[in-house]
């Protein structure tokens, strides 16, 4: 089962991830998740990769598609995988999907978790992190038991700088800039399937589970 999840950033991606990764044992491919293992591990792509962010330039786009590559050909991605967080532009989708067809390989499934963007400011503006040991609370829908105090160290919660108000409304508007679009891209493909993000995140899962079958 070779699965994408599109969505906007808050959208609930990284969370079903983890739901998937239970229930199929295939792994997720975030880029930067693997941008970084490549790195460590030396690749060739991996040293081409720090050569660029060493220089505080962008690592292209052939780069990061000679990474997912070898990553692709990793063991574990026998019986499928899971890709967030991209492609994030058309050209990358054109890339990857020249890509898959030269492995003999598709995807069967992209999973667009719908929600607004006043609910997604809401949900990622609300989070507090622990910069001691790195637990995660949100005020609303996780909030820890004395407020802005983590209940796992006892550190103070903080918001992290990506976590702003500001911050989350300029990546929203550069997710509807350049990402958005891939929504067309691969509805015209026939494997574009919507799912109501804005519901609890056990029924978010089960709507998933029921259009993977």
């Amino acid at each position: 089962m070779n699965i994408m999840l599109f969505g906007a950033p808050g959208a609930g991606k990284g969370t079903q991830a983890k739901f998937l990764i239970e229930k199929y044992d295939i792994p997720q491919i975030s880029t930067g998740d693997i941008l970084r293992a490549a790195i460590k591990a030396g690749t060739v792509m991996g040293l081409e990769a720090k050569k660029f962010m060493d220089e505080g330039k962008l690592v292209p786009d052939s780069t990061i598609i000679g990474i997912i590559k070898d990553r692709l050909t990793e063991k574990d991605c026998t019986d499928g995988f899971i890709l967030d967080g991209f492609p994030r532009t058309i050209p990358q989708a054109e890339a990857l999907e020249k890509l898959m067809k030269g492995m003999k390989i598709s995807l069967d499934r992209v999973i667009s978790l719908n929600v607004p963007d006043d609910l997604i400011v809401d949900r990622i503006t609300g989070r507090r992190v622990c910069p001691k040991c790195g637990a995660s609370f949100h005020v609303e829908f996780n909030s820890p038991k004395v407020t802005d105090i983590c209940d796992y160290c006892g550190g103070t919660l903080i918001i992290r700088k990506d976590d702003t108000a500001e911050t989350v409304v300029n990546r929203l508007a550069s997710y509807h800039a350049q990402t958005a679009p891939l929504f067309d891209f691969y509805s015209d493909r026939g494997i574009m399937v919507e799912v109501d993000g804005t519901k609890n995140v056990l029924e978010v899962k089960e709507d998933i589970f029921k259009i993977l079958g």
